[in-house]
């Protein structure tokens, strides 16, 4: 048994709200600086123990999870009816929203690693210059930015959907027309 449309739209909605979630509280869990201890040397910095490196990729594995999800709903064979890619992208209005889906996914990718990835590095690597006199932490904002992204993707892919079954009904309302006319053609022939 396949999947229906509703199904996958639903699993579109889950995974880019759960992406969109840990996002969020990935940001608000993320330490605002850490604490310098001075050395002769250098300053090491502490973090408190925090959750946002976990939830950062979290939130970008069920953003592809999501973008995987969106992309394959468009072109799945619902009934076991496939339709030909090229289809999908005669129509303007889907290759709009195709792409503008594409590209969200990958901004909201770009900005919920790069601030995990920067905020994994400065737990790991915690010794300084001698002159540091405040520990960093990744820049605040930007984890929540990609984590809004991820919803806006999420409802893209959505609409990409929504569109890609209009043209699917389109195709086969008019491939069913057409196919009527040439029996009809080959009939008055005879």
């Amino acid at each position: 048994m396949g999947f229906t449309a509703t199904q996958m739209s639903l699993a579109v909605i889950f995974l880019g709200s759960l992406s969109f979630i840990l996002g969020i509280v990935a940001e608000n869990r993320k330490p605002q600086l850490g604490t310098p201890i001075h050395k002769k040397n250098s300053v090491i910095c502490t973090y408190p123990s925090d959750p946002s490196v976990t939830l950062g990729y979290l939130s970008f594995i069920f953003l592809v999870a999501s973008t995987v999800a969106g992309y394959c709903s468009v072109f799945y064979p619902y009934k076991g009816k496939s339709v030909p890619q090229s289809i999908f992208f005669r129509n303007k209005t889907f290759i709009v929203f195709f792409n503008i889906a594409l590209l969200t996914a990958g901004l909201g990718a770009a900005l919920t690693l790069w601030p995990t990835i920067e905020e994994q590095n400065y737990h790991k690597h915690k010794a300084y210059p001698k002159t540091t006199e405040v520990c960093p932490t990744s820049k605040m904002g930007v984890l929540g930015g990609g984590a809004f992204l991820s919803l806006d993707s999420c409802l893209l892919w959505l609409v990409a959907l929504m569109i890609a079954i209009n043209v699917r009904e389109d195709f086969f309302e008019n491939g069913e027309s057409e196919s009527h006319l040439a029996r009809a053609a080959i009939g008055t022939s005879i």
